[in-house]
């Protein structure tokens, strides 16, 4: 058989494959995109796809450059596989959303592993990672999330208002502010958006992109898993894991400029038009925070990679 029949069936057998786990998750994916259109904590998720299939496409030579796979390897990815489709039907009769989306990056895993083998797998593994922070998540998890969050938001807040000398009372995760010159006070709920809950969601996800596109390796087939080394890694962790303090800190001090404007200026301060350029000033600020520690942790990191 030639090169171009061999490559031919290859890609039937993908196209055969892509279009099963389609039809297969069709209600779920569906789900999964009104979700991301209309949830503002998840809107990222509409460009999670098109980033992974751009990355892929872009680097297609690391996709056809096949390697055997053994049978240990198919083995592995049909069991994982069978368990993403168990998973499947668990969330259906549970009527459990995350269960089901998780159940096809699970699936959808399997079939790599099967089809590509360590090789395939070791290429795209962190795009799995990335489509599960796309995920939402059930609503009693973001709530235990969220409503700490809100609560720490409220109290740093508070705290950079009072350095104004802005007399206010914090009850729980409404701050209550007398403007200058005013006889009633006015209050100003901390709510999941301004607790950084939403900024956290996407702030993570671009915190894996962000190690991902400044990786060591160009190639997706080197280093420990699509390209990244063990430092590129630990830099993509630390990442991760400061965008939630990022998150809550920017979005704290939000409503501590809120809160001085509106002793200043009244209610008009946190509605409309500024208060909506504020957030995104906040957004901005979040990411040039993110953007400084990855230049930092890099040089760190690097240096003592080299010197080792």
């Amino acid at each position: 058989m030639s090169e171009t029949q061999t490559n031919g069936s290859f890609a039937l057998s993908w196209l055969i494959v892509t279009a099963a786990t389609t039809a297969l998750y069709w209600t779920t994916l569906a789900k999964l995109g009104v979700d991301w259109w209309t949830d503002e904590n998840y809107t990222h998720g509409l460009l999670i796809p098109f980033i992974i299939g751009f990355v892929l496409w872009a680097n297609r030579k690391d996709l056809s450059a096949s390697e055997p796979v053994s049978r240990s390897a198919e083995i592995i990815g049909l069991v994982v596989a069978a368990g993403g489709i168990l998973l499947l039907a668990l969330g259906v009769l549970g009527s459990e959303l995350f269960t089901q989306r998780v159940s096809f990056v699970v699936t959808a895993a399997g079939i790599v592993i099967y089809a590509g083998g360590k090789h395939l797998f070791r290429i795209c593994g962190i795009f799995f990672v990335l489509f599960t922070l796309a995920i939402p998540l059930p609503q009693i998890v973001f709530n235990k999330i969220a409503l700490p969050l809100q609560f720490l938001a409220s109290k740093i807040a508070v705290w950079g208002i009072r350095l104004f000398g802005v007399p206010t009372v914090r009850k729980g995760n409404i701050i209550d502010i007398l403007p200058s010159g005013a006889m009633q006070t006015i209050s100003l709920e901390v709510v999941e958006a301004c607790s950084g809950i939403r900024s956290l969601m996407t702030l993570t996800a671009i915190a894996l992109l962000l190690g991902f596109f400044s990786r060591t390796k160009r190639s997706l087939s080197d280093g420990v898993i699509s390209g990244m080394t063990v430092s590129d890694l630990v830099r993509t962790g630390i990442l991760m894991i400061f965008s939630v303090p990022i998150a809550v800190l920017t979005n704290a001090v939000r409503v501590s400029a809120t809160g001085v404007l509106t002793y200043l200026y009244g209610v008009r301060a946190s509605e409309g038009t500024l208060h909506e350029v504020s957030g995104l000033v906040m957004y901005i600020a979040a990411l040039a925070i993110l953007l400084g520690l990855n230049a930092a942790l890099r040089k760190v990191l690097d240096g003592r990679a080299a010197a080792a």
